[in-house]
């Protein structure tokens, strides 16, 4: 893995979380337990601090980066491409492929960002939401999405599964 220090500031990288060889980690970064960053994705805490909670999955190809500090909870999936120059993204949420979260923006928890939406500077999406369009329109999420978000098996299943096979054979 590639994790470098910024000065004074080096990234902080639980003993449970998984960087590939891939990525890129600088600076003022805190990745928590259980909590994995795959190829091609760029953490950048340069700028300002980024905290990244546990059972947190930044797919490939993502982007985080932010003038202030950022704030990723627990048991959220970044799809693949996702570019995050946001505030905070609560716990338990799920970003589509190629979203786009602007500065200032905040996530709430529970909440949807659909593949390819645009979530505008300062917006706040509440809690329970879910997010799509170009730039976003927010719909309360029905329970049927939350339900879905909460049995998506962050702790134990998917990515945390993929982290221990790629453990398994050394990658």
């Amino acid at each position: 893995m590639t994790v470098r220090s910024f000065g004074d500031a080096r990234p902080k990288v639980a003993p449970t979380a998984w960087v590939s060889e891939a990525a890129y980690v600088i600076g003022d970064v805190e990745i928590g337990d259980g909590s994995s960053v795959w190829p091609g994705a760029v953490v950048r805490g340069d700028f300002a601090p980024i905290r990244i909670g546990a059972n947190t999955h930044v797919e490939d190809n993502c982007v985080l980066h932010c003038g202030e500090e950022l704030t990723l909870g627990d048991d959220i999936t970044l799809g693949h491409g996702v570019v995050v120059h946001c505030r905070s993204i609560g716990d338990n949420c799920l970003i589509g492929n190629g979203a786009i979260l602007l500065d200032g923006a905040e996530i709430g928890d529970h909440s949807i960002v659909g593949a390819g939406a645009l979530v505008l500077a300062r917006t706040t999406i509440p809690p329970r939401s879910f997010a799509i369009g170009h730039p976003v329109e927010i719909r309360e999420a029905s329970s049927e999405r939350v339900a879905r978000l909460e049995a998506r098996g962050s702790r134990d299943g998917g990515y945390a599964r993929m982290v221990q096979r790629y453990r398994e054979l050394g990658l």
